[in-house]
């Protein structure tokens, strides 16, 4: 949600792209979707990538599939995402900016979809693209990385 840094997001869409997953941008960001880094760090994957834009956070939430939400101020760790949403046949997994996080109301508006990456005491946080790799692989080794080679 509100990405800021065009590489990331760049990484990101690269990583969609490369394990069939879609990429959903919610909000307003701190780039521009012609951005040169943006393309450069998607290289020419970005064009195979199956992109989805909301224009504010709100829009997205409104018709938003099931939803886990990926945050330092989570309470469980994020390899319990699985077995809290596998019975759904979709989910999205949701991260915040790179400066704030997610939104503050989703903190006490979906307490119970909040998940967080362990890390050493006194780190604040992970890259965003780091994040959202280690979710998605995590995710995708538990369904046996269905249609990846």
């Amino acid at each position: 949600m509100e990405p800021e840094i065009p590489q990331n997001t760049g990484n990101i869409g690269r990583l969609c792209a490369a394990s069939g997953l879609g990429l959903v941008l919610a909000g307003s960001l701190g780039f521009s979707l012609d951005d040169k880094y943006l393309k450069r760090s998607g290289m020419d994957y970005w064009q195979s990538l199956r992109l989805t834009r909301f224009s504010t956070v709100e829009e997205y939430l409104s018709s938003a599939p099931p939803f886990a939400a990926v945050s330092t101020k989570g309470g469980r760790p994020y390899t319990e995402i699985y077995g809290d949403y596998k019975d759904f046949p979709s989910f999205d997994i949701v991260f915040g900016c790179e400066s704030s996080g997610l939104p503050g109301f989703m903190y006490e508006k979906y307490p119970d979809r909040l998940y967080r990456i362990p890390m050493l005491p006194g780190v604040r946080s992970l890259n965003l693209s780091s994040a959202a790799a280690a979710a998605a692989y995590s995710l995708l080794e538990k369904y046996g990385f269905p249609g990846l080679v």
